[in-house]
């Protein structure tokens, strides 16, 4: 007798015998039962779930000598006809060969015709969905009225192709993939009536591989078989499908998790024995990583569709969940960027050094919170009792449900840390800052040549600076600090006066300039006429690649000047006169970008009728240039809708410019700030119960106007 592989020689032929689609059977039986019958079924699914099987099953249950049931007898003339394929009654017709027209009227001419043997005449067409739309709209008045004694069932993997008058004329019934677990079940059962050793890790290996189908699972069992000489063997099995030992994924974590090197590349050498596809194994670690957290979220939510419930759990309790979400970035991120390493296996390995390299500092008092109770319901299989009559997974130890446990589970005493000096956590102290002014700045509001230790600014009249302050700042352009600090550098107000230094008063470059980058004129010698677009440029989408490198050299000869401006300074005086009018015209001229920032560093310094004269910080010279000089006087020009002569001269002037005035008020709301939080009775409260300090970098003001 010629062997029979083992998909056709298990398949189901009873309702009794299939494997899953319980919420298709039911429906099915209950009909069946009390003879609801309905003329024509669709079944839809993946390849391999039961579609054709659940459909022979009804044509035995319909047409079985007993009578209409859902339990066939399976003894009968019509029930062995039907197992063997030979029963005249019931045509199954494929549409994948049979698509035109002239083959669906042909079918359609034998339906007025009584069934031979059976009860009913059963029309099987499988992969329905590859027929014409002539032929569906052949089909559409038989499939709604058929005669009282035909029966049509169809099945198809994509009914998406098919008609909505198709859809709408049927019992319409999806059929699910088989889980992991389910196939491993079906599999130890086959194996051990056919007297075949096998391994459990074989097993998943295949139920894994079958991607949800069962017939597919049958098949590589078969091969299976073959391969291993009688047996199915883990070793066998993952050599015959160039898959992956998903132990040696886990050796990979232990390591990792363990800070250990050696440990980590010996493993990764290891891997390189089998030749994998690395960002295959890169993919595995985040399944897992992925698995892992959702059992530090919810326990239950685990599945056993690999076989490694239990390895999982216990990487939860060892896993800090903020380590979880870091190393699953990680391996993200590799994963993308795998390609462009000259060796794969190299930028594999590099992953795993970054994971290493940059991985939380360890803290041996950390709590590890305990994992919730696992309330397996019965449709989870746990690794230990998912394969029925075979040897158990070898796993790590197993984890204990908290209900379980004996006594309570005890958390490590947490001791409050000792305070470290740092400079990321510890108040800055900027006493000797570096300061790019040759001349050392007097402190603001001192006219008499004596120090002034605290100066009051609060003091300081400037009704004219009301409209200024309604203004919203302007983070600057970015200044490097310099090599070495200034020994005679003034120490008034340093902190303060670095935070302040960071905005511009100019109200339009928010809106032109977002996220502070500065703006990148187009390329122009420092004398001639800008473009017609001046502060903006959008280039084109079909823009030449080579342009871009003209864009580069722009934007970092733009850098490089940007990079030069000095940290602000605060002013000798006070504004007054020509300068305090200055401040009030500033913020209501039409500029911004550069023109801004030269026009900030300003003061006025005479009017002469139509004669304007400004002084300019000479450390302020890099962004000047008779193009700013040219936009900044047609500003004035447009604001007083007349012509003014403009002059710009590079002296330092000695009265409060827009920028300075800025950041006085940034240093005076950082002071209300800082005042506010030391003042607060709650935070005092935390500080004197529980040792609470307060990092003084963190503290920044609301950013809103403030009155001067």
């Amino acid at each position: 007798m010629s062997y029979q592989v083992l998909a056709r020689k298990w398949r189901p032929r009873s309702f009794r015998e299939m494997v899953g689609q319980t919420h298709v059977l039911k429906a099915l039986i209950n009909a069946l039962d009390s003879q609801r019958l309905h003329h024509a079924y669709l079944f839809t699914g993946t390849r391999g779930v039961g579609k054709t099987t659940i459909a022979r099953i009804i044509a035995k249950c319909l047409n079985c000598e007993t009578g209409i049931t859902s339990t066939p007898c399976g003894e009968c003339s019509v029930c062995r006809e039907i197992d063997e394929g030979r029963f005249v009654d019931l045509i199954e017709i494929d549409a994948a060969s049979r698509t035109k027209v002239e083959d669906t009227r042909e079918l359609l001419d034998n339906v007025q015709y009584a069934p031979s043997r059976g009860r009913f005449k059963v029309y099987l067409i499988d992969e329905v969905h590859m027929l014409s739309s002539h032929s569906f709209n052949a089909l559409l008045k038989t499939l709604e009225e058929p005669p009282p004694y035909v029966k049509f069932i169809l099945a198809t993997t994509d009914p998406q192709k098919l008609p909505a008058t198709i859809l709408s004329r049927c019992l319409q019934f999806s059929l699910k993939n088989m889980t992991p677990e389910r196939v491993v079940e079906h599999l130890t059962h086959v194996l051990g009536a056919e007297n075949i050793p096998f391994e459990d890790d074989a097993l998943w290996l295949l139920g894994r591989a079958a991607d949800g189908s069962m017939r597919d699972a049958m098949s590589l069992t078969d091969q299976a078989i073959a391969f291993g000489e009688g047996k199915v063997l883990a070793t066998d099995v993952r050599a015959m499908l160039g898959t992956l030992d998903h132990g040696q994924v886990y050796d990979v974590l232990t390591a990792l998790i363990d800070g250990d090197a050696r440990s980590l590349l010996e493993a990764v050498r290891h891997l390189a024995e089998q030749g994998p596809d690395w960002s295959g194994v890169l993919s595995e670690m985040l399944n897992v990583l992925h698995r892992v957290a959702i059992a530090q979220a919810l326990p239950e939510g685990v599945d056993n569709g690999h076989g490694d419930r239990d390895r999982v759990l216990a990487l939860a309790q060892a896993l800090p969940a903020e380590d979880v979400q870091f190393y699953y970035q990680m391996g993200l991120i590799g994963r993308r960027d795998l390609p462009l390493a000259p060796d794969p296996r190299g930028g594999f390995e590099m992953v795993l050094l970054r994971m290493l390299a940059f991985r939380p500092a360890d803290n041996d008092n950390a709590p590890r919170q305990p994992l919730k109770s696992v309330g397996i319901n019965p449709a989870t299989v746990d690794s230990q009792t998912t394969v029925a009559g075979a040897a158990p997974v070898a796993s790590a130890p197993a984890y204990v449900p908290a209900a379980a446990a004996p006594s309570p589970v005890v958390l490590p005493v947490v001791e409050p840390p000792a305070p470290v000096a740092a400079p990321a956590t510890a108040p800055t102290e900027e006493v000797d800052l570096p300061w790019n002014d040759p001349k050392p700045a007097q402190p603001i509001n001192a006219p008499e040549p004596e120090p002034v230790p605290a100066p009051v600014v609060e003091e300081i009249p400037e009704p004219v600076l009301d409209t200024v302050a309604e203004q919203p700042e302007l983070t600057p352009m970015p200044a490097p600090a310099p090599a070495s600090p200034v020994p005679d550098a003034p120490e008034v107000e340093s902190q303060e006066q670095l935070q302040a230094a960071a905005d511009v008063v100019t109200p339009a470059m928010l809106e032109h300039v977002p996220d502070a980058v500065p703006y990148v004129p187009a390329p122009m010698d420092r004398d001639d006429e800008p473009p017609p677009d001046d502060d903006y440029f959008e280039p084109d989408i079909d823009i030449d690649p080579a342009s871009f490198a003209y864009l580069d050299d722009l934007a970092h000869e733009t850098v490089e000047a940007v990079e030069k401006e000095p940290e602000l300074l605060p002013a000798a005086k006070p504004a007054t006169g020509l300068a305090a009018d200055w401040l009030e015209l500033f913020p209501k001229l039409p500029i911004s970008g550069m023109t801004g920032s030269i026009a900030a560093n300003c003061t006025l310094i005479s009017v002469q009728g139509d004669n304007w004269l400004l002084h300019l910080d000479p450390a302020h010279s890099a962004l000047f240039n008779s193009t700013q000089q040219r936009r900044l006087n047609d500003a004035l020009n447009q604001y007083h809708e007349r012509t003014i002569n403009l002059s710009i001269e590079l002296i330092k002037p000695e009265q409060e410019t827009p920028a300075q005035a800025a950041a006085r008020r940034r240093a005076d709301r950082q002071r209300q700030a800082e005042a506010a939080i030391h003042g607060d009775p709650f935070i005092q409260q935390m500080m004197e119960q529980f040792g609470a300090s307060i990092r003084e970098d963190t503290i920044a003001p609301v950013d809103a106007p403030v009155t001067p």
